[in-house]
Order: structure tokens, then sequence, then C-alpha cells
């Protein structure tokens, strides 16, 4: 015998790119977009009564089979600190109407945080034949997870440092993640895979990228190259800024050659210095360029050229190509 499908559903977690796709596919499922919203109430938790959800749901569909009714935030706000007496009473009556609904019934309780246990419509959902409760966590692996997105909504596939570059850029915004890897896999044209380079050229990544790329070539004393990628820099933005991302970078350099001086390891690097792992292998990497005493030269070399900008003893861009020039030399 099979299960009977649930009449109302706690969906928790702040995850919310994930929870809002699966409310979206409940959506969907309400059958035929032309008559699908006459069967469709949302509501704001914070200003809706559940009297008014409760009523909603019991409401017989017109021209379809269902009625789904979606409540953004209530629980949370029902359980804050500090609600009265109406708050109490509203989740009474949400606790017995919600099982005692119609069949034709889909109430959808969306949270953006994680519920505590011992929420009452939780524990309901928990406990209840017609209950259903998911939490939605952040992905553990983000790149794995790119990888499978890119799959799943676009059809493409994205090579392992690829997926790593553009997990450094977005974080944990699973929304920014999804939206770069529609422009990557339309350039990519299901031809070949996502390459790291498209992800340095088609997103934010690019300046980080090029941060990268000039001071390995200053690891290697390349000052040729690493002056062509600041003034490739340059074109696009000012140099404060840019300054700025050099800056952070050799306090990593400094922080991640200080974490191996004492045996850390490079994979562990990204954890100890706050970074994205991906971020911290390259910077682990960087950092064996450099004796300990030449990245605090550097380091004093970049206050110095900080302090001349500030005090308008020299112009930005030619500082920074005088900084250049001297880690290099």
């Amino acid at each position: 015998m099979s299960r009977s499908a649930p009449i109302f559903y706690v969906l928790h977690g702040p995850d919310e790119f994930t929870c809002r796709a699966q409310v979206q596919a409940m959506r969907a499922q309400m059958g035929d977009p032309g008559t699908a919203d006459l069967n469709i109430t949302v509501f704001d938790g914070k200003n809706a009564a559940a009297a008014d959800v409760l009523a909603a749901a019991r409401a017989i569909p017109f021209l379809g089979e269902k009625r789904l009714v979606i409540v953004e935030g209530m629980l949370s706000w029902l359980t804050r600190r500090g609600a009265g007496k109406v708050a109490k009473d509203d989740l009474a009556a949400l606790a017995e109407g919600l099982t005692d609904l119609p069949p034709w019934a889909r109430v959808v309780f969306v949270e953006s945080t994680t519920l505590p246990d011992s929420n009452p419509i939780l524990k309901l959902a928990k406990t209840t034949p017609g209950g259903f409760h998911k939490t939605f966590d952040p992905p553990r692996n983000l790149a794995r997870w790119i990888a499978e997105h890119a799959r799943s909504a676009y059809g493409a596939e994205i090579e392992p440092a690829a997926a790593a570059a553009l997990a450094a850029v977005t974080g944990d915004d699973l929304r920014a993640a999804d939206s770069e890897l529609g422009k990557l896999a339309a350039y990519a044209g299901g031809e070949r895979p996502i390459r790291e380079a498209d992800v340095a050229l088609l997103t934010p990544y690019v300046a980080e990228a090029s941060i990268f790329e000039m001071v390995d070539a200053l690891g290697r004393r390349d000052g040729a190259t690493a002056a062509r990628l600041l003034h490739r820099l340059l074109e696009d933005g000012e140099p404060l800024p840019i300054f700025g991302m050099i800056i952070r970078q050799f306090r990593l350099l400094i922080m991640a050659r200080e974490f191996l001086n004492e045996g850390g390891s490079p994979r562990q690097t990204g954890s100890a210095l706050g970074v994205h792992p991906f971020v911290g292998e390259k910077v682990a990497a960087q950092a064996r360029a450099f004796t300990q005493e030449h990245l605090e030269a550097i380091y004093r070399h970049l206050l110095d050229t900080d302090i001349a900008i500030k005090t308008g003893k020299v112009d930005a861009e030619l500082a920074l190509d005088l900084l250049i020039a001297g880690i290099a030399s």
C-alpha cells in the first residue's frame, strides 16, 4: 500500500536556494499554469493569522485537484522571544487545524533559519502521518555541489579546478553559484567542460586569479610578467583596491609560511587561515617560493608604499609599479 502524500510541510534551514527550488517544484506540480495560480496562496507569516492559513487550505480547489498554501516565516515569528498571547493562540490553532485538513490541502511552512526541535509545529510534522519536515543546510563540499548542479541544472560538465575556483568566488551563496554556472554553461556551449580559465574570464574571480598569477610571477622573480598582470588589473580597476588585494595576499602568505614552518599540512592551510580550501592550497604552494624573512621584508615595503600613497608623496599607480619592481629584484 503506497504512503499517502503529506498534508503539511515544514521546510527550514539556511540553504534558501535549495529550499526555494523545492517550493518551486511543488508549485510546478499544481498542473496547468493557466489555472494553477487560482489554487496557490502565499502568506507573509508575520502578518497572517492561523485562521487565514487554515481557511485557505480548506477552500475547495477551483478547476484543480489541490490547494497549495505557502507560508513564509510564520513558525519562527510565532515562537520568537517576547511573542504574546496572540502568537501562542495561533500556534495552538495551527497544531489543531493542521491535523484535520481535507485531502486536497498542501500547506508549506518555509523558514530561512533552522527551527529548534522544540518548535511545536516542527514536532507535529515529525510525529503526525500527514506531516513532513526537511532541514536545508549549505553543502559541506561546495565544489562537489557545483559540479553536480552543473550537470542537473544545465547539462554541463565542469573541471574540478574550475568548480573549486567558482566555490572560492561565491562562498556559500548558492544563488550566486547558480547564476555564474548559467553564464559559464552557456559560454562552454556543451561542447567541452567548463574550465578554470572560463571562470577567470566570466566571473569576479578574474581579479583574484590575476593577483595569484602576479604573486606566482614574483615568486619566480619574473618582474616582466608581474608588471604585465598588474597593468591588466589597472585597465579594469582603480589602484587602491588593487593595492588592498596585494596587501591581503601577502598577509595570507605570511600566515601560511608560519603555519607550514610549524609543521602544518598544505591541505589544512585554508582552515588555518579562514579561507576556502582551494585558496588555502594555492597560498600554501605560493608561500614555498618565499622565506619568512623575505615575506616580512615585503610586508614592510607594503607599509612604506601605503604611507607614501596616503601622504601624496607618490602617485598610486606609479607606487604599484615601483612595488612590483622592488619585490621582483
